[in-house]
Order: C-alpha cells, then structure tokens, then sequence
C-alpha cells in the first residue's frame, strides 16, 4: 500500500510538471517562430538598396539568425527543476529565462540572482527554499522527479523522496565525444566559484574529475548573463589544451544559449601559422622563457642599421646625396611617430624620400610645390629603395624569426642569456615550418613589428570606410526628413549603435580572424602548462586582466612547480583569486588513490581529493607478452563490458600510449577492423576506440581506459602519467609487457 501512494504521488508530480514543460516550449516555440517570421519579412526585401540599406538589412537578418540559433540550442532540458519558497511563491529553474505576453517571468534563468538557492540551498542553510525539485526530461516529455525537503517541518506524503539523485544519475551515464553542460547538477561548492564577483584573475585549482572545466565554461556563460552589455562588445576567449579539447567542448556555451564566445588553441590564436613541427620539451622549455620579451626587441633593433658613410645616389639627370645625420634623423622621427617598426618605418621612409626629392628640386632649380612628380620619381628609384630599406628593413614575423634560426651568429648576437648548447637546440634551416612554442614568439614579434597591411586589404578597408560613410549619411537623411532626434537621440548616436550591433552579429568570426583583438573575458583550462611566453600572449589580448584561469599542478607534465600557481602567474599573481574544488565527482576512488600512490614514489606529492563515487574492480593491471596483440584482445573485452553495463554500442574506451607508439598502435586498431580514430585519423563522434598519448587526452574523460606501458608514459614526465591514470570513470586497464611504475605494482596481483 505504501509502494502504490509513493508510485501515485510520483505520477501526479510528473503530471503536474509537465503541464508546466508543455508550457514553456510552447513560449519558445512562440519565440522562435517570432524570429522567423522577422528573419523572412527581412529576407524578402528587395529593391534598389543603397549599401546603407543593405548593410542594415543584412545586420538585422544576422541578428534574427543568432537569436534563432541560441533558442534551438536550448531545446534539450530547457527545464532543470523548481525550487518553493518561504511564503508560498516557487520559481521553475531553466536553461534560458521565458517570460509570458505580459513580460511575467515564467522560467528563471539559471544564472538569475533568484536562482542561485537552487545550486546552494541545504538544510543548514535553506537560503528561503522549503523544497527543491529536480526534472528529469527526455525531448520534451517529463520523465522523472526528485524532491529534497530543506524544511524537516514542511508535510511530505506527496513528495516524490527516493531515487539515486541527479547528480550521480549524471555521473552514471555513459560518455560521449560532446561534453554536456552540468546546469542541472551544479553543486554547491562549484555554483559559488560560477557567480564569484571577484575582480581580475580567477584561478581555480581543481584535481582530476572535479569539473573545473564545466565550472569555467559555466562562469563564462554567467558573465555573459550578468555583464552582457560589456563583453558583447568584446566577446570571451576560451583557450584549451588542444584542438581535440575544443571539439570536446564545443557544445557547452551553446548548450546555455550563448555564441559570444572563441575556443581555440593557443596555436589557434595566429590564424595565418600552421604549426608543422614536432619540438622536444627543452626546446619548447627554450622557447617559453620570458628573457625572449628582451631577445625580440633585440632582433627588432637589428633591422634598424646606421649609415656609416656618406652615399650618393644617381636618380634620373640627378644626383641626391644620403648622409649618416639624415639617417640617423630619420630614425629618431620614426621612433617618436610609433613603438612598432612597420609601423614607423612609413615615417622614416617618407622623410628621406621628402628630404631626398628637395635635393633633387633645388639640384634642377624648383620646388616640390612646384614639381610634386619628383618626390614619385625619387620613391620608385630602385637604387633610393635600396638605401632606405637597407637601414630599416620592413619584415615580417615570420622571415625574423626564421632568420633568428638559421643563423648562429645572429642569434648569439641577440640572446646572450641563452648557452650555447641551449643556441645549438634551436638551430633549424629556413624554410622547416613552425613548432608550438614558436607561435608565442611570433606573437611578440608582430606586436613589435606591426601589423603590415598590403594593398588589397588597404583598398578593403577604404570600402569599408567608405560604407560606414554611406551608412551614416542614409541615417542622417532618414532622420531629418522623419524630423527626428530632438533632444533624446540623434543619427550619430544611432549609427554607432547601428554600428556596434553590426559588429556584434559576427563577432566571434571577426574576433578569431584579428590577431590585435582584445577580449573581454578570457578563460584558460589546463593553464598549468603554460610557459611565461604564452602568458605574455594571453594578458595582451585582455587588458582588464578579466580572466578565469583552471587547471591541476599535478597534471603539469613536470609534476607542481615550487612556488606553486604564483609561480606560473608571475605578475597576474597580484590580481589573482584563488579557489579550490576538493570533490572528484567523475573518477572512482580506487583509481586516484592509485594515481596519488604512483605520484608520490615518482617524488611527486598529489593533491588531497575527496572521491565521490567508489566502483568496485575499476582498476586492474595485465601482463602481456606482447602489446599489441594483448591491447586488441583487451579492447574487445573492454566494449563487451561497456555493452552490459549501458548497452549495445554505448560506452567509449580509450587507450592511452607513449607519444611516439601512438601511430602504430593505431594502425594495429585499423589493421583489427575495430571503429577507431585518434588526433588526426578518423571519424571522432562515430568512433567507440580513441588512440591518444596522455598531453592529448588532456581535459577528456572516458568509461574504460587502457594505459599501455605506464613506465614508459612515466619517462615522458610524472604528470603525464597522473593525466592517463585518472581519465576513467568506470575502468582502467594497465597493460604491460615487463614492469610497472613503483605504486602501481600494487595493484598486479590482480591481474
């Protein structure tokens, strides 16, 4: 009798839920047809259109298309819950805030101030919340409730009490090659880091399975919501580990109905630059040191030579005469015109090219208000061109820093802190392509240089310009005629807000194609890894120093520095919040008490976490005769376990080898006919086996791992091998042909 009321009281809940579902897809139904039909009438404007009209129709179809879109990306488990306050009101929890015709709030948006005793309440501290409910949906159907009662006094015969709560059901499921958000399971320690209002630079320090990265990515989506007039001016960067990470990523923010967002990589960040080259660690370790800020400018000043005699120079019938004075004049104008030498080479240039040409006029007894063509004869002289690029010779980033390279001697020159072992290391022929630790010293040479614009994106600017133009003068007219903006508004200021909501609708586009662009916002996961070089192109990028800054010391391939996270800051240490998330949600507790074990004989202490789950048998070792034919058969067995535990075909393993067995352990894959991919090769979202070394795996996570000679991942660095260990949520399966890493011998009797 007690099993049926229970049974009775879950349905009326499930029905009583989803009358309200029913009711707020119906609201976004409304809205997204409401942004069709706009999108439509806009799209069958036709006409003779001035650039003006065009361009605005073309800015408000973008911005009926965005709208469109973060709605549709809402669709799934657009309501999370419901939570009843003290004095009767309740508030309906979701992705996205809905209101009704009248503009009554409907469904509250998770990052809403009223929504935050949804993640936070307890019984200790209710924060006002007598009950909160989770809802379970699937597509648009209720599927399931989970009642907390916070008030021990409120009645309780209708509440649906039982089940296994939201967050482990989450935790339960099998991965997938997406990374799915976490709003409808964010806990208490995490919601409090996400709506932090601390200024400047957050950091947070979380260890394997914490969920740091869903935290950061929910805190952008946060900032977005609460200071969406700034930062949709600006945009936020998120900047993972490797391309794989942002793939994995790549549908959370949208998930939580926000685009204003770039996720690259750091080599993402020159857009122009493929890196082609595999670098060893010392030369990466060379390259990341914050002494090439002083070794740059240094190469920088070598461009700009003095002229040590006089030359004189035939041009035509005539012949002008170049002196080291003027050049030296020429220079000191140029540097007082702009700190970047591209830049102010024009301005050197068009002082010998003008001092020059009244050599040349006075020589034939004129002017050059007279005679103008002589300043055109004495700027297209080749022999003019020669001298005056042979004391500052324009460049690029890329020919410097391949010269730089290529030449012992001028690098010798320049970089005197640097040994000559050290010298010798990065000695490499030109023409051999760019490594990952290049693209940070790309980027502070272009910011010396300059932007060089050729003449084809001059001629695209000017068309901008000249639409800019058009676009405020076909406003002005507009609102002259309209006899509008009296007092209140007038076209300047609607053109700029014109302007501005035209740059909003692409912004991310625009953002990810201007290497000068500077975010409002930037988060940062696996920052651990980060060489000081890096951190310079990354707080150029955001002057405000906004920034959300995650990752684990002991994952640093190097195992945690001494100085701790301060010490990998350096100077955004002084504007830096630091938080920790101390709960591994995602790996097993057997899993990281191993990896812990393994850390500490490598001489690495881990950090203390407290696990959340313990899965009996999740950790096993396995001796082999031979790794490839063993690591088949173990796959094998692996999906079979996968296929019982969540069913047919669900479930993702990967194996995790040393970098350089990668290739071959995945043709051994191909060669078996198993449905595998790893970095380069193959179809991701399709593929049940992943082939990765561990600096790739970095940020993932899934159901069985199966680490292949851990000693020899060990050699790569303590924290690689930390990394591969706690990657699993349900399995990890250590194969080996000889030996196993002290710590993790423990574990081989249970082969």
């Amino acid at each position: 009798m007690e099993k049926d009321t229970a049974r009775t009281a879950a349905e009326r809940a499930i029905a009583h839920e989803q009358v309200f579902v029913d009711r707020a897809y119906s609201l976004l139904d409304q809205h997204i047809n409401d942004y069709t039909e706009r999108l439509g009438a806009v799209r069958a404007q036709k006409g003779q259109e001035s650039a003006g009209e065009l361009s605005e129709r073309d800015s408000f179809a973008a911005h009926y298309e965005d709208a469109i879109m973060r709605l549709r990306g809402v669709e799934n488990r657009l309501v999370l819950g419901r939570i009843d306050m003290d004095g009767g009101t309740s508030h309906h929890i979701g992705r996205i805030g809905l209101t009704d015709a009248n503009q009554e709030p409907v469904l509250l948006d998770w990052r809403a101030p009223g929504a935050s005793a949804f993640y936070r309440a307890t019984p200790a501290h209710r924060h006002g919340v007598i009950l909160r409910r989770h809802i379970a949906t699937r597509l648009r159907t209720v599927t399931g409730v989970e009642d907390e009662l916070l008030d021990a006094s409120a009645p309780s015969s209708e509440l649906n009490l039982t089940g296994e709560g939201a967050l482990m059901a989450a935790l339960r499921q099998s991965r997938s090659a997406k990374m799915s958000d976490i709003v409808a399971t964010i806990q208490s320690e995490q919601d409090a880091i996400i709506r932090t209002e601390a200024e400047g630079v957050v950091v947070i320090q979380g260890g394997p399975g914490t969920g740091k990265t869903a935290v950061a990515l929910h805190r952008a989506a946060y900032l977005l919501y609460t200071e969406r007039e700034r930062l949709a001016r600006s945009g936020i960067l998120v900047i993972g580990p490797s391309d794989l990470f942002i793939r994995y990523i790549d549908n959370v923010l949208p998930s939580l109905g926000e685009s204003d967002v770039v996720s690259t990589t750091l080599d993402g960040l020159l857009p122009d630059i493929h890196v082609s080259i595999q670098e060893t660690a010392q030369v990466e370790e060379i390259k990341g040191r914050r002494v090439w800020k002083d070794i740059c400018k240094r190469a920088i000043q070598i461009l700009e030579r003095p002229l040590k005699k006089e030359v004189r120079i035939r041009c035509g019938t005539d012949t002008v005469v170049l002196t080291p004075d003027d050049v030296r004049a020429a220079q000191a104008e140029a540097r007082l015109a702009s700190s970047r030498h591209n830049v102010a080479r024009q301005t050197y240039a068009r002082y010998l090219v003008n001092l020059l040409a009244r050599q040349a006029a006075e020589s034939s007894e004129t002017t050059l208000e007279e005679s103008p063509w002589i300043i055109q004869d004495i700027a297209s002289s080749p022999d003019v061109r020669r001298e005056v690029n042979l004391h500052w010779l324009p460049s690029s980033a890329t020919s410097l820093l391949e010269r730089i390279f290529s030449r012992p001697d001028l690098l010798a020159t320049i970089a005197p802190e640097l040994s000559e072992d050290e010298r010798d290391a990065l000695y490499r022929p030109k023409g051999s392509g760019f490594g990952r630790g290049d693209i940070a010293l790309l980027d502070e040479l272009s910011e010396l240089l300059g932007v060089y614009i050729s003449p084809s994106e001059q001629v695209r600017r000017a068309r901008l310009e000249a639409e800019r133009e058009e676009v405020h003068s076909y406003i002005s007219q507009t609102f002259s005629s309209m006899g509008l903006g009296a007092g209140i508004v007038n076209a300047d200021d609607y053109a700029q807000r014109y302007n501005a909501s035209s740059r909003m609708s692409s912004l991310s586009e625009r953002a990810a194609g201007d290497r000068e662009w500077t975010y409002g916002h930037i988060v940062v996961d696996e920052a651990q890894e980060l060489t000081e070089m890096q951190w310079e192109m990354l707080t150029r990028r955001c002057p405000s120093r906004s920034m959300t800054i995650v990752g684990d010391l002991d994952q640093r391939q190097e195992g945690a520095p001494e100085g701790g996270w301060a010490e990998l800051l350096g100077r955004l240490d002084k504007q830096a919040h630091y938080y920790n998330l101390s709960i591994s949600y995602r790996t097993p507790g057997a899993i990281l008490r191993a990896a812990s074990r393994v850390m500490e004989k490598a001489g690495w202490k881990a950090g203390a976490i407290t696990p959340a789950r313990e899965e009996e048998d999740c950790l096993r070792t396995k001796q082999v005769p031979d790794v490839l034919h063993g690591l088949v058969e173990t796959i094998g067995e692996e999906l079979d376990f996968l296929d019982a535990h969540f069913g047919k075909g669900q479930g993702l393993v990967v194996v995790i080898a040393p970098e350089k067995e990668c290739d071959t352990i995945f043709q051994t894959c191909r060669d078996a006919q198993l449905n595998c991919a790893d970095k380069n090769r193959g179809e991701r979202n399709k593929a049940r086996v992943h082939i990765l070394s561990a600096r790739d795996a970095k940020g993932l996570e899934y159901d069985s791992v199966i680490l292949v000679e851990p000693t020899h991942v060990l050699d790569e660095g303590a924290g690689n091998l930390y990394v591969a260990m706690t990657r699993a949520t349900r399995h990890l399966v250590c194969l080996y042909t000889h030996n196993l890493p002290e710590g993790l011998d423990e574990e081989s009797h249970k082969s």
